[in-house]
């Protein structure tokens, strides 16, 4: 025999069900929000890198123009024009030594493998071991 108050509750597993769907619900609702979120940043960041990448080309030709403005300014000096473009040329090769230098004492700095990492692991591991 059923009542009325016993066909409109629900049961506890068809609640557990309702909530589950819900909450699944909920989680789709906002992956589909960050997704489209995402792909509205993703796209504003390829127009600026394509952007970027066009200003690093105008700043490569700029720096390409830089020493042959500076041997022409020799040349403009009164030194033969092979001259000019000497001096421009080794003063880049020296200038291209030394940062070969700093890079190579920089990157003879480079440990190659995570200490404090490996360390902070074997005391976890340590820890966690029982006592022997």
């Amino acid at each position: 025999m059923t009542s009325a108050n016993d066909a409109s509750e629900r049961t506890l597993g068809r609640i557990v069900a309702d909530a589950t769907h819900d909450i699944s619900s909920i989680i789709h609702s906002e992956i589909a929000l960050a997704k489209a979120e995402i792909g509205a940043d993703a796209k504003k960041a390829r127009l600026g890198a394509g952007i970027f990448a066009v200003a690093g080309t105008f700043a490569f030709l700029a720096l390409i123009l830089l020493p042959i403005a500076a041997a022409y300014g020799l040349v403009a000096a009164g030194l033969a024009p092979w001259l000019a473009f000497l001096i421009v040329a080794v003063l880049l090769l020296v200038v291209a030594a030394i940062l070969a230098l700093v890079g190579k004492r920089s990157i003879g700095k480079v440990k190659g493998k995570p200490e404090r990492t490996i360390k902070n692991a074997q005391d976890t591991i340590a820890a966690i071991r029982p006592s022997s």
